[in-house]
């Protein structure tokens, strides 16, 4: 989600008009932002895939080594 919404943000820095920037002393808001949110975006992706292609599922409670206490 946060990917998707950084390259909408970043593609409509870069190619949106540069007009609407004048009022705010031409910082061009949505490039720096959809910037952000795309490294963000691709950091946490990253991670998720990382986590998942070592086995680490949440349905899975934790290792089979460690017994589960209360159960």
């Amino acid at each position: 989600m946060f990917t998707l919404l950084g390259l909408l943000l970043t593609g409509f820095g870069l190619f949106g008009t540069k007009a609407i920037y004048e009022q705010t002393l031409g910082i061009d808001v949505n490039l720096d932002w959809g910037l952000v949110l795309l490294a963000f975006g691709v950091i946490m992706l990253y991670l998720g895939l990382r986590g998942l292609s070592r086995g680490e599922h949440l349905s899975d409670g934790g290792s089979e080594d460690q017994p589960r206490v209360g159960h």
